[in-house]
């Protein structure tokens, strides 16, 4: 069974930068798209950010453009967001999804995803 385990998370202040990682087992991902999505309190689950595992295509919401990056390790099937320039308003719960076959332009689609992580805590003090 496939399984997506989060870490990285934590509390950082403004500017500052974390590295989240998903560490996905159980299944071959070279066909998968590989998301990071985020909720924060009182809020509805977003897109962040998303990965083409076999063409290494990326997307990104507008709001972490320039700021955040993803990318992934092969050699250790582990996916990382890398989030510079934080801001208090990137404070949420960081989820990290997997999707068989999707099309590119539909990785930003939460309803695309089969697969869920169980979610790391990302806070940005001011």
């Amino acid at each position: 069974q496939v399984q997506l385990v989060e870490s990285g998370g934590g509390l950082v202040q403004t500017g500052g930068s974390l590295r989240l990682s998903c560490a996905a087992s159980g299944r071959t991902f070279s066909s998968y798209a590989m998301g990071w999505f985020r909720q924060a309190p009182g809020k509805e689950r977003e897109f962040v950010a998303a990965i083409s595992w076999g063409s290494g295509r990326t997307d990104y919401a507008d709001s972490v453009k320039g700021r955040f990056t993803i990318s992934v390790d092969n050699a250790k099937n582990t996916v990382y967001l890398q989030m510079n320039s934080l801001k208090p308003e990137d404070t949420a719960v960081y989820y990290c999804a997997a999707a068989h076959d999707t099309p590119v332009q539909t990785m930003c689609d939460m309803t695309w995803y089969d697969y869920w992580g169980q979610g790391t805590q990302v806070t940005v003090s001011s």
